[in-house]
């Protein structure tokens, strides 16, 4: 049985994310690390937790959770426009079990690698299988994205389709037998990819964002009070995938769309004049809607008539409200 320091020397200090890199002065093996970031940036900071049997399945495989752990922490640098710097892991298990324990880092290595971001500490302890990661990262001085500043007139867009993540849901939680159609639905669950390239694009550009991880309807409904506007959302500019409406139907798939959780898709506001120019940049861009005089988030049919949702999203705690 490995004690707790040979587990973090031999499965997280050696691995390739935990070396040295630009503006990691100190990484593992002190009492803290020391980050270094120019003087015309910010650090942007962020913690996510994720708690077996909450966020993930109890019994899912560690190369998975390693990807998807990491993915939806990064997600959060991405949607305030920020440069990935670095990342903390503090990381509960009930038992150091080598070969999850090789899988695990294995995700977390890959999922480091393809985001450019490196480990630089953390802790273990033993109990209930938790993960808690904090990530840096990097943005330019008053360029950061936030949640206020959307304005009555701006486009409300969205970075990718929505509601895969919730369509792979019965799958991964064995409520439905898996079939091949659906192989695209899972790989956006267990491997979000943080828009990050959209992230730092929107920079100057957009007035408001977020990643969306609780719910189209309810994470805009933070953007409508951060900014002291109502978010109206057209139904039928959703834009789903083909594998969502082939597992799901058209129209669970809108449903999963507006309320389902775990989509790591940028929404923003954006000035109209400015759509033309990021989408000449390559970027992924899908208007859904509009930002009016108001308040809350409201959805609209093709003729412009109010639908009540069935769901707006998820929360810990309560009731969700606009």
């Amino acid at each position: 049985m490995l004690g707790e320091f040979e587990l973090i020397r031999h499965y997280f200090a050696a691995a390739a994310c935990a070396q040295a890199a630009d503006g990691v002065v100190l990484g593992i093996g002190d009492d803290c690390a020391l980050l270094e970031v120019p003087v015309d940036e910010q650090l942007a900071v962020s913690t996510d937790t994720l708690v077996a049997g909450v966020h993930f399945p109890a019994d899912a495989a560690g190369l998975l959770l390693g990807q998807r752990a990491l993915a939806v922490s990064v997600s959060d640098l991405a949607a305030m426009g920020a440069a990935p710097l670095a990342f903390t892991l503090a990381l509960t298990l009930p038992d150091a079990a080598p070969d999850w324990l090789a899988d695990f880092t294995a995700g977390l290595e890959s999922m480091a690698r393809h985001c450019g971001v490196h480990l630089i500490g953390g802790d273990t302890t033993r109990g209930p299988l938790s993960l808690t990661l904090t990530v840096f990262g990097r943005v330019p001085k008053g360029l950061a994205l936030t949640r206020a500043g959307a304005r009555a007139g701006d486009l409300l867009c969205v970075g990718g389709s929505l509601g895969d993540a919730a369509g792979a849901l019965p799958f991964v939680l064995g409520e439905q037998p898996l079939r091949e159609d659906a192989n695209a639905l899972l790989a956006h669950y267990w491997s979000p990819s943080p828009q990050l390239a959209l992230g730092q694009a929107l920079r100057g550009l957009a007035t408001a964002a977020l990643d969306i991880s609780d719910g189209l309807l309810a994470d805009c409904g933070h953007i409508a009070r951060a900014s002291g506007v109502a978010l109206i959302v057209e139904q039928q500019r959703l834009p789903l995938s083909a594998a969502l409406r082939a597992c799901a139907g058209d129209e669970t798939a809108r449903q999963l769309a507006l309320a389902g959780g775990d989509d790591y898709v940028l929404a923003f506001t954006l000035p109209a004049e400015k759509l033309d120019g990021l989408r000449a940049m390559g970027q992924p861009v899908h208007v859904i809607g509009r930002v009016e005089a108001g308040q809350g988030v409201h959805l609209q049919d093709a003729e412009g008539r109010a639908i009540q949702p069935l769901q707006r999203g998820y929360q810990h705690f309560g009731s969700q409200r606009d």
